[in-house]
């Protein structure tokens, strides 16, 4: 019945290449090879992403129109019918359910119903029930024995994600075959752990989740193999948290330094401002972690706008009064340039109240200086010159050898890969605070940065101006075009974002090229500036240089703004084409304005093709909290999406979801107490499963 090739001289088990198995036509194995299908292991791994429930079986007075409902019965009078055309067969039968009610059954050109479908006999049918021509009829219904097992009308029915040739019906009745096989998986989770937590054993798990017993078998089912896919990525971060702090050997550059609350003190007394409560814990605990006989690896996460520049400052100036050099490397030179301007202006305010015996020496090094001037500020880094060097992936090269790193601040972590991380242990381990603007729900942090401690600021400070937010259709955008004028005769600045460089065939969106040149005709009487990746790295400069100064009323641009710019008189945000960006993204598009004392804006217009979008968008318009839009993100787009980038590092997982926080603690607890207690090499087939993620997250 299910098209099993149960061929007696092969001994099937996992490894067994599907071709082998499968009685079935060659475009369906090479189907399966499209979805990295190729093994039995493989198949029994491709977990449903629904069910469809049809537990509780229906008599025809019981069901209503339009219902996917299973009902018990017998199929009488099967006959052809051919339409009136000729192009297409029907296949129509009764069906008669156990109290003689009926309605009619019928299939379209599957000429093969009449030889597999049972009739006279108890079955059970399954379909959606609709009203036409003034008769309730079934069409393209399901039927099963009665006597059997049913794996496609009955029950918890799985629905698999599918393929243009594969669908979920195929999928049912090559699978329930060769479930018995998932006895051959080993138990990875430890059995203490497994006992502890009361979760189901994998092979039953497995089998339950692909045909659930019921609600509660499917939930403890899904728990049992999430838990073990998070265990695995939780196990494989508290290890590398834990090597990294063991990295710290006798021939390091940094040693233990005691918090100097003087310093803070004096450092706070000369800013213009007072810091709020989030980022005098975030402060805290990094000098703190300076405290430790290990080097810090800590992660800063914050909203736009919520400070994190000071908080980084305070660590890099704490770390060059005490005698060690400090580093921030930013993703981009734009930002790179920002940051030693926002630094700059921190230290000599500090300096200027505390002066120092000797001057703190601050060095940009990023791919665009000139081949002489790289060198010198690089022969200055080595010989100890330099106190603060800030700059892009230039600092990570070999040339460049910090006699005495005492704190390297990578902003945009998830930008860099782990390699760049390595280059910075051998630097003499010193302390590392990653920061991102991107607000990450705790849920995923703890899964994304899981060998990292965390500091969030979740405080913004005292008189921002909220950034009024609107969702603008195609029809509108002439009333925004007004709006911006408005804007720049009074003195302001506009962005205008867009999705792509240059026009595309396949995608009605506009881009900064054609917008640009069609902004031109709008406003001639503004000047207009380009910002895109393509650009050279003086020419960005140059451009950013001329929208600070304001000589240009317009910045028209790609993504490449989307942190770390910092222009307070431009007070509107237009993003076009905003449905194709995620939520986060458009957050951090939105944190551009909204920098000064004035009013600000953010226009988010549609394409004509957009409508679906509307409900997503709204969510921008309701929230102004970052953390908020990133768990919303999280929940419709995945983890990528939340970091701005399609990669977030983050294997791809099959049934975890990084929106389940008690489970994750759970897991993570977990994690922590083996590493801890050092059991891991008790466990060779889960030792060897981190091994193999290990290296899937490298490459990632």
């Amino acid at each position: 019945m299910y098209n099993v090739n149960l061929n007696s001289d092969l001994t099937m088990n996992l490894n067994t290449p599907l071709e082998a198995v499968l009685s079935t036509k060659k475009e369906y194995i090479l189907a399966l090879k499209e979805m990295n299908l190729r093994t039995v292991e493989d198949l029994l791994l491709y977990f449903p992403r629904t069910y469809e429930d049809l537990s509780e079986s229906k008599t025809l007075l019981q069901v209503k129109t339009g219902e996917k409902v299973s009902m018990s019965g017998r199929l009488f009078g099967m006959k052809t019918i051919p339409t009136k055309n000729r192009k297409m067969n029907l296949i129509k039968a009764m069906f008669y359910d156990a109290y003689g009610n009926s309605c009619e059954v019928v299939w379209f050109n599957q000429p093969f119903v009449k030889r597999t479908v049972p009739m006279k006999t108890d079955v059970i049918v399954s379909g959606k029930m609709q009203f036409a021509y003034g008769k309730y009829t079934i069409q393209s219904p399901t039927v099963e024995l009665a006597d059997k097992k049913q794996i496609h009308t009955a029950g918890m029915v799985p629905v698999y994600p599918q393929h243009e040739v594969i669908t979920s019906k195929w999928l049912r009745g090559k699978l329930s075959p060769l479930l018995y096989l998932s006895k051959e998986f080993e138990e990875v989770l430890p059995y203490e752990i497994v006992e502890e937590e009361g979760l189901m054993p994998k092979s039953a798990a497995i089998k339950e989740v692909h045909f659930p017993t019921n609600q509660k078998s499917l939930d403890m089912a899904r728990d049992r193999l999430a838990y073990e896919e998070l265990f695995l990525l939780q196990l494989s971060a508290v290890q590398r948290k834990q090597e990294w702090r063991n990295s710290r050997g006798s021939d390091s550059s940094i040693q233990e330094v005691e918090m100097d609350v003087k310093f803070v003190k004096d450092f706070f007394s000369t800013l213009p401002f007072t810091p709020t409560g989030a980022q005098k814990v975030a402060i805290f605990e990094i000098l703190s972690d300076f405290e430790k006989p290990y080097p810090m690896i800590r992660l800063l996460e914050g909203d736009v706008g919520s400070g994190k520049t000071v908080v980084a400052v305070t660590a890099l100036l704490n770390a060059v009064v005490h005698g060690y050099q400090a580093a921030i490397i930013a993703p981009t030179e734009v930002l790179a340039r920002q940051h030693i301007s926002s630094v700059t202006k921190f230290v000599e305010a500090y300096e200027e109240k505390f002066p120092l015996k000797n001057p703190i020496n601050i060095q940009l090094l990023v791919g665009g200086l000139k081949a002489k001037d790289k060198r010198t500020v690089q022969d200055a880094i080595n010989n100890g010159q330099v106190d603060i060097i800030i700059g892009t992936h230039a600092l990570i090269q070999e040339a460049v050898k910090f006699p005495k790193l005492g704190l390297a601040v990578i902003d945009e972590q998830h930008r860099f890969g782990v390699k760049q991380r390595e280059v910075l242990m051998k630097q003499g381990s010193p302390h590392i605070l990653n920061m991102t603007a991107t607000p990450i729900p705790r849920t995923l942090a703890m899964v994304a940065y899981g060998d990292h401690d965390l500091s969030v600021l979740n405080e913004m400070p005292p008189g921002r101006i909220p950034i009024e937010t609107k969702v603008v259709p195609p029809e509108h955008r002439g009333q925004v075009n007004l709006f911006i004028a408005d804007r720049i005769k009074k003195g302001q600045q506009a962005y205008v974002i867009c999705p792509l460089i240059e026009d595309s065939e396949s995608m009605e969106v506009k881009s900064v090229k054609a917008e640009f040149e069609r902004l031109h005709k709008v406003f001639p009487e503004f000047k207009i500036g380009l910002m895109h990746g393509k650009l050279k790295s003086e020419e960005k400069e140059a451009v950013m240089s001329r929208f600070k100064n304001k000589e240009i009323d317009i910045m028209v641009s790609t993504s490449v703004i989307e942190v770390g710019v910092d222009v307070p008189n431009a007070t509107v945000m237009l993003i076009e084409g905003s449905e194709r960006f995620g939520l986060s993204q458009l957050h951090q598009f939105r944190g551009r304005v909204g920098r000064g004392d004035i009013q600000s804006y953010c226009y988010l217009c549609t394409s004509p093709d957009a409508k679906g979008s509307y409900t997503r968008l709204k969510a921008m318009v309701e929230h102004t909290d970052g953390f908020k839009l990133a768990e919303i993100d999280l929940k419709l787009r995945g983890p990528g999406e939340v970091y701005g980038v399609r990669q977030s590092g983050i294997p791809d997982l099959k049934i975890a979801t990084l929106t389940n926080g008690v489970l994750i603690v759970r897991v993570r607890k977990a994690a922590e107490h083996m590493i801890e207690k050092k059991s891991l090499d008790k466990y060779p087939v889960l030792k060897s499963m981190l091994v193999k993620l290990k290296s899937k997250m490298d490459k990632a």
